[in-house]
């Protein structure tokens, strides 16, 4: 225990120095859980090693007999944990304990979709919109692959895969904001475009300062895709606070129902000029997260959501550290997907 508290301090000092303190935000709750695999992982039952070597994740059903669950750990100033081990983590299902066979936490690469709102009222935001993806694209793992979808009146792909963070940055220079928001339209696009990508671990990002107005697709529809996807989703809301239009006022807590169940966050801020941290906070978290994996229980009749649950084992000296994890996952008895990610690169040809 006394190494483990060294070790952890060593960490907590030099996630300070890698984070940025305490953010001036507010956001939703923190027990939430993820989905995914690590680099150099072993040959796993149901897993074939190409899904692993290099992916950073493939997505695996519980018809493949296995659960991926990445997860967060942070302190009370939303630092980064670094330097836990398999026996500080504990996981349910239900409420029966699983055990976990396999943990990993290298720094594997991500597929990231940036789902921009580029309508009429973000004109006096774009600038830290801008200063925003910068912050995300330096610390993100330089292997990382990213797309943007920008929408007002409708969504458009307005960058493609690319590995490239100056093709990103190309396209916000050029982008002049009009329209109204038609933001679930535009989640149901990143969420078709993330199909295609080139690694298993998978997230979108969105941006947004008001509640969509403009979309063709619902509320429930959207939700119900998003907990199905095993994409994480983050979310970055910039709301006045003197709100004028009830879609406004709805904003925040519909990014937070989006994100929230799928292992991401909702961030939501007052002040166009935190951003950028917000941003950054992001990719660190990308970057530093553990992934447990076991094996669920039984195989479903029918497709089921089975809630998930991590807790922390810890010394009494660390009660203040809180992990960050999904609630759950979708039991399939759809046939397996593939199990070669070289399948997936033919698929995007």
């Amino acid at each position: 225990m006394l190494a483990l508290c060294k070790t952890l301090k060593f960490s907590l000092v030099l996630s300070f120095f890698l984070s940025f303190g305490a953010l001036g935000f507010s956001q939703t709750s923190i027990d939430d859980i993820h989905v995914a695999s690590r680099e150099n992982a072993p040959s796993l039952k149901g897993v074939a090693a190409a899904d692993l070597e290099g992916s950073g994740i493939h997505v695996i059903h519980t018809d493949s007999r296995l659960v991926l669950v990445p997860v967060s750990v942070t302190d009370p100033m939303e630092r980064f944990v670094t330097g836990l081990n398999r026996d500080n983590f504990e996981v349910f299902e239900g409420a029966k304990p699983q055990r976990i066979q396999h943990f990993y936490s290298e720094d594997t690469p991500v597929s990231l979709g940036i789902i921009l709102d580029v309508s009429g009222s973000m004109s006096d935001k774009l600038e830290r919109v801008r200063d925003a993806v910068n912050q995300l694209c330096e610390v993100s793992n330089p292997q990382d692959e990213y797309f943007m979808i920008t929408f007002a009146d409708e969504p458009r792909l307005a960058v493609d895969f690319t590995t490239n963070p100056d093709e990103l940055r190309k396209e916000l220079a050029f982008i002049q904001p009009k329209g109204r928001t038609s933001l679930l339209d535009a989640i149901r696009l990143g969420l078709r475009q993330v199909k295609k990508a080139k690694y298993g671990r998978r997230a979108l990002l969105i941006i947004s300062d008001g509640g969509d107005n403009h979309s063709r697709y619902g509320e429930r529809e959207i939700k119900g895709l998003a907990k199905e996807s095993d994409v994480m989703m983050y979310s970055i809301g910039i709301f006045d606070r003197y709100v004028p239009t009830p879609e406004e006022l709805r904003g925040p807590s519909l990014l937070s129902d989006i994100s929230d169940p799928t292992g991401g966050r909702a961030f939501t801020v007052d002040n166009p000029n935190v951003m950028p941290s917000i941003a950054r906070h992001i990719g660190m978290e990308l970057r530093t997260q553990y992934v447990l994996a076991y094996r669920p229980p039984d195989t479903p009749q029918k497709s089921t959501w089975r809630k998930i649950r991590v807790r922390l084992r810890l010394p009494r000296k660390l009660p203040f550290l809180r992990a960050h994890a999904k609630t759950g996952y979708y039991a399939s008895t759809d046939p397996e997907p593939p199990t070669s990610l070289e399948a997936e690169r033919n698929t995007r040809r």
